[in-house]
C-alpha cells in the first residue's frame, strides 16, 4: 500500500540486499583482500591432494591412461592454484607488508621456493604425460612421484600454518 513512497526503480530485493564490505586495495596495486581467498586455496590443496591419491591408486592398478588423464587434470589444478597465489596473495602481501622487513622477507622467501617447486613438479607432469601410451615410463614414475608428493605435502602444510595466516585486509 505504501509502496507509493518508494524511491523509483528500487525493488524489495535492493532494499533488502545487505551491503558487501569494500575492502583497501593493497598500496601501488588494484588487489583487494578477498575473504574467501584463504579457503578458495585450501580447497584447492584438498584437490590437488586428492587428484595425488587417485594418480597413485590408478598406478597401483596398472592403469596408466587413468595415471595420464590424472596428471592432466593434476596440472591444470596446480597451474590455476599458483596462478592465484601469484596475483591474489604474493602481491598483495608483498605490498601490505613492505614496512615488515621480517614478513617481507618470510613471503619473497616463499615465492622464491615456490616457483622452484613449481618447475620441478611442472617437468615431472611433462615428462610423465605420455605415461598413458609408454609403458616404459612406469619404471622410474613410482619413485619420483613419491618425491612429488613429499615436496608438495610439506609445502601445503607449511603455507598453511604460516604464510595463509598473514593475509589479512588492508586497512
Amino acid at each position: 500500500m505504501f509502496d507509493f513512497f518508494k524511491k523509483k526503480g528500487e525493488s524489495n530485493a535492493e532494499a533488502a540486499a545487505p551491503a558487501q564490505p569494500q575492502y583497501n586495495t593493497a598500496p601501488g596495486t588494484e588487489i583487494r583482500y578477498h575473504p574467501e581467498l584463504i579457503e578458495q586455496l585450501k580447497a584447492d590443496h584438498q584437490t590437488l591432494l586428492g587428484l595425488y591419491g587417485e594418480i597413485q591408486a590408478a598406478f597401483d592398478a596398472g592403469d596408466y591412461a587413468t595415471v595420464s588423464d590424472k596428471l592432466d587434470a593434476f596440472r591444470t589444478g596446480l597451474q590455476g592454484h599458483l596462478l592465484t597465489e601469484n596475483v591474489r596473495l604474493y602481491i598483495y602481501l608483498d605490498r601490505c607488508l613492505a614496512h615488515d622487513e621480517t614478513n617481507s622477507e618470510l613471503i619473497r622467501g616463499f615465492r622464491r621456493e615456490m616457483d622452484g617447486i613449481a618447475k620441478v613438479a611442472m617437468n615431472f607432469l611433462k615428462k610423465y604425460e605420455a605415461i598413458g601410451v609408454d609403458k616404459e615410463l612406469a619404471g622410474a614414475f613410482a619413485k619420483d612421484f613419491a618425491t612429488i608428493g613429499q615436496v608438495l605435502g610439506a609445502r601445503i602444510q607449511k603455507e598453511e600454518q604460516v604464510l595463509y595466516p598473514l593475509y589479512m585486509p588492508q586497512y
